[in-house]
């Protein structure tokens, strides 16, 4: 299977590359940066190509020539999640660069999406749950699906959106929850300032969801949409103690440092069963650092 890779040297980019490569795909990488794509361990064993999907002028006939499938990562500007230019801009470039890839032959695209699609709902979200996006980020993302639906039923291909919840690992940004902890025991902190943590959410190692979209995308009789989530819901508390015993770090929890985020709800996760079913997975292994 060739695979392209769009947003190749970011956090979920680079992963999947190495994923794919591990389930024996060839990949042509694209990215803006080439000096990030040779510091990445896949440089030698891919088909690089440097260059802004989003570009006017796009050679996008030389980009998917002999390609299977496409895997669409980029997008710029995250993660600011509250900004306009989510469906200012990235919506409607995403949109016709991804139907300029199925006008050229490409009959699977896989498209990363968001659990901001469904807003503030709580408790268990399946596919089936009406998406209620409250970001801009979550709102270009659904209606970026729904202008790709709108385009199947056009120019017939395999539609493919992957969901994704709460990553972590290599790459991640460095604000995010775990790469500040990180930062805070590799210090040697005494102390690391958080929210009480009593929020519950899906977490998911990158190397996991990674590979679980390289899986998806070798089952090309899939469309639709598609948690990539752990399927079980862990306190952000637990999450951060979990991680200091693995790291075998003594570091006191400043617990209400920061306030709630009134941009999520308080406790949502992802259901995993289609995807437990897809894969023929069992629950257990969906799950990865007790999330």
């Amino acid at each position: 299977m060739h695979v392209l890779v769009t947003g190749a040297t970011g956090f979920v980019g680079r992963h999947l590359v190495s994923a794919l490569l591990a389930r024996g795909c060839r990949v042509r990488a694209v990215a803006r940066n080439v000096e990030v794509a040779q510091s990445m361990p896949w440089f030698d064993s891919v088909e690089f190509i440097s260059a802004d999907v989003h570009a006017a002028g796009l050679d996008v006939a030389m980009l998917t020539e002999g390609i299977d499938a496409l895997a669409h990562l980029a997008w710029p500007g995250l993660p600011n999640y509250q900004a306009l230019f989510h469906f200012e801009h990235n919506l409607f470039a995403d949109y016709a660069f991804i139907k300029c890839v199925v006008q050229a032959g490409v009959p699977q695209v896989l498209v990363t999406g968001t659990c901001f699609e469904y807003g503030l709902q709580s408790g268990p979200l399946d596919e089936q749950t009406a998406p209620q996006p409250n970001n801009p980020y979550g709102l270009a993302k659904n209606t970026l699906r729904l202008f790709l639906e709108s385009l199947e039923r056009e120019q017939p291909f395999i539609l493919q959106w992957a969901r994704l919840f709460y990553l972590h690992g290599t790459g991640q940004n460095r604000n995010s929850l775990l790469a500040s902890l990180e930062r805070a025991i590799d210090a040697g902190d005494a102390s690391f300032n958080m929210s009480a943590g009593d929020q519950l959410r899906d977490y998911l190692a990158i190397e996991v969801a990674t590979d679980y979209l390289a899986q998806i995308l070798q089952h090309p009789e899939f469309s639709g949409v598609i948690n990539c989530s752990s399927g079980q819901p862990i306190s952000v508390r637990a999450l951060v103690e979990q991680h200091l015993r693995e790291r075998g770090a003594a570091i006191s929890l400043n617990l209400g440092h920061y306030g709630y985020s009134p941009h999520e709800p308080m406790a949502f996760w992802g259901v995993a069963d289609r995807l437990q079913q897809l894969l023929s997975v069992e629950p257990g292994e969906v799950t990865e650092h007790g999330a």
